[in-house]
C-alpha cells in the first residue's frame, strides 16, 4: 500500500521514535482513512506472525462460507478440543490454561451456534474457539476465500497452539497493509452482504482487550478491533469511528525481544494516538517537510 501524501514525514518519524524508545525491534503501521480517502504505511508490507490478529481473517472466511450458504450463524458445533496438526496429521489440544476464555471449554461435549464461538473467538480470544471454526469450515477453503479476494499480506496456514507447526516454521503470517485491506473490505460492503458486514462489526466492537488501539483515542471514539500478542509480538488492527468525521481503518504491529515483557501495549496505544493526532490535524499541520 502506498503513500498517498508527501506530508507525512512527521508521522514517520514519530512512529519511529515511539519505537525506538520503547525498545521495539520492528513496527509497522498501516491506515486508511475515509475522510480524506487517503492511505499511508510504515513497514506496512514486513511480514509479522500474526498471532490473534489471524481471528480476523478467520472471522472473515467464516462470513465468506455463510454467504455461499454453506453454513448459517445458527449452525450448530460440535464443541471438542482434538485437532489434527498441520505438519504430520497428529492429534493435538489446545490447552485451557493458554486460552483467555472458559466459557467454550465449559460447554465441551455439547454444541455451540457457529455465531457464539465467533463472538469468544473475537471478543476474547477463545484459542478453542478458532480451531473449532477452522474445522468446520476448512483450512484450505479459508485460504482460498483470502486468495479469492486477492488481498496479499494475509497467509492462514494452521490452527492455534498447533506445538508441531510452529516447531517446524509454519505459522500464520500477516502485513499491516494486508489487514488493512481486510477491514476495508468489511466496511466498505462491497464483498459481503450489508448484513454479514454489520454482524462482523458488531462482534468487532465488543472487543474485551482495550489496551492497544482505543487507549490512544479520545473516550468518543469507538473501535472495532483484534489484538494479537505472544513472546515476541504485540498487535492491534481494526476500525475507529470518530464524531463528525468518516472512520479510518489501522493496523499497529509490533515485534520485540522475548525478555522484553513491559510497556508493549503501551507502545501499540502510543502509536495509535499518533496516528489520531496526525489525521485530526490534518496533512498540512502534521508535517514538517
Amino acid at each position: 500500500m502506498a503513500s498517498n501524501g508527501e506530508g507525512r514525514g512527521s508521522l514517520r518519524r514519530r512512529v519511529a521514535r515511539v519505537a525506538r524508545e520503547a525498545g521495539a525491534e520492528l513496527v509497522a503501521v498501516s491506515y486508511f482513512d475515509y475522510e480524506t480517502r487517503t492511505a499511508w504505511s510504515y513497514h506496512g508490507e514486513e511480514w509479522f506472525h500474526a498471532a490473534s490478529t489471524i481471528k480476523l481473517p478467520v472471522l472473515v472466511g467464516v462470513f465468506g462460507a455463510i454467504e455461499r450458504g454453506e453454513l448459517t450463524l445458527d449452525s450448530r458445533v460440535h464443541v471438542r478440543n482434538r485437532f489434527l496438526s498441520a505438519v504430520d496429521g497428529e492429534a493435538f489440544r489446545v490447552g485451557s490454561g493458554r486460552d483467555a476464555n472458559g466459557a467454550v471449554y465449559q460447554a465441551l461435549g455439547k454444541t455451540l451456534k457457529v455465531e457464539a464461538l465467533c463472538f469468544h473467538m473475537i471478543t476474547t480470544s477463545s484459542n478453542l474457539a478458532t480451531n473449532l471454526l477452522l474445522d468446520v469450515v476448512g483450512l484450505a477453503a479459508l485460504q482460498r476465500t483470502l486468495d479469492e479476494l486477492r488481498l496479499g499480506g494475509i497467509e492462514l496456514r494452521r490452527g492455534v497452539e498447533d506445538e508441531r507447526a510452529f516447531e517446524e516454521g509454519i505459522n500464520n503470517l500477516v502485513t499491516a497493509d494486508g489487514l488493512v485491506r481486510l477491514l476495508r473490505l468489511i466496511e466498505e460492503e462491497k464483498t459481503f452482504s450489508r448484513e454479514a458486514a454489520q454482524k462482523m462489526l458488531e462482534i468487532l466492537h465488543q472487543q474485551a482487550f482495550n489496551s492497544g488501539i482505543p487507549a490512544g483515542l479520545p473516550d468518543d471514539a469507538r473501535v472495532a478491533h483484534k489484538t494479537g500478542e505472544i513472546s515476541t509480538v504485540a498487535h492491534d488492527t481494526g476500525l475507529v469511528y470518530l464524531p463528525e468525521r468518516k472512520p479510518y481503518a489501522l493496523a499497529i504491529l509490533t515485534r520485540w525481544d522475548a525478555e522484553t515483557t513491559a510497556g508493549r501495549q503501551a507502545t501499540v496505544a502510543a502509536i495509535s494516538r499518533e496516528v489520531y493526532d496526525c489525521l485530526a490535524a490534518g496533512d498540512e499541520e502534521a508535517s514538517d517537510e
